[in-house]
């Protein structure tokens, strides 16, 4: 029985900041039946598509890129904060709201890869992904598409990937 995955979003009204509505995918995953939809559905889009490696940021990225990695038969590379992966890296920077951070990929992460996907768990503004998908282009590889559970799309972040295939499984 499908399950209508907007009601398995919880919202947190004024987190981390007031005014902020936090989407938390925790009533999501907590669920097998739901989690399961959830995964099918996005690595669906994907099936056909030959994609050999999917990529995530951290945090959330890690949870919903390495299980859509493993629906697709694919490998699963993390993106992540500064000084957090052990061999050598690549460094892209991108502009939060208040100041910029960083995030980092290992350079040899995609070696052999052709058709990679990027998949996070929710597209707002579309900061991370962008940095992410700059990482990606940056060692050579051809973008299939980027996935995301969730898109808030009254924050615009699509605007920020013309060009790229974007899949959201669920808008607010």
């Amino acid at each position: 029985m499908e399950v209508d995955l907007r009601t398995m979003i919880r919202e947190i009204p004024d987190f981390p900041k007031p005014g902020v509505r936090f989407r938390d995918i925790t009533t999501l995953l907590r669920d097998g039946p739901a989690w399961r939809q959830a995964i099918r559905s996005l690595a669906a889009v994907y099936r056909d598509r030959g994609v050999d490696m999917v990529v995530g940021p951290e945090a959330r990225g890690f949870i919903v890129g390495a299980t859509v990695a493993y629906e697709l038969g694919a490998g699963f590379v993390p993106v992540r904060k500064p000084g957090k992966l052990p061999a050598r890296t690549l460094r892209g920077e991108y502009l939060l709201e208040y100041g910029q951070d960083a995030l980092e990929i290992h350079l040899d992460s995609l070696e052999g890869s052709r058709r990679v996907l990027v998949v996070d768990d929710l597209l707002a503004t579309g900061g991370t992904v962008v940095a992410t998908l700059d990482l990606v282009r940056r060692l050579g590889v051809a973008v299939v598409g980027v996935g995301f559970l969730i898109e808030l799309a009254y924050l615009n972040g699509r605007e920020r990937l013309k060009g790229y295939e974007v899949t959201s499984l669920i808008q607010f």
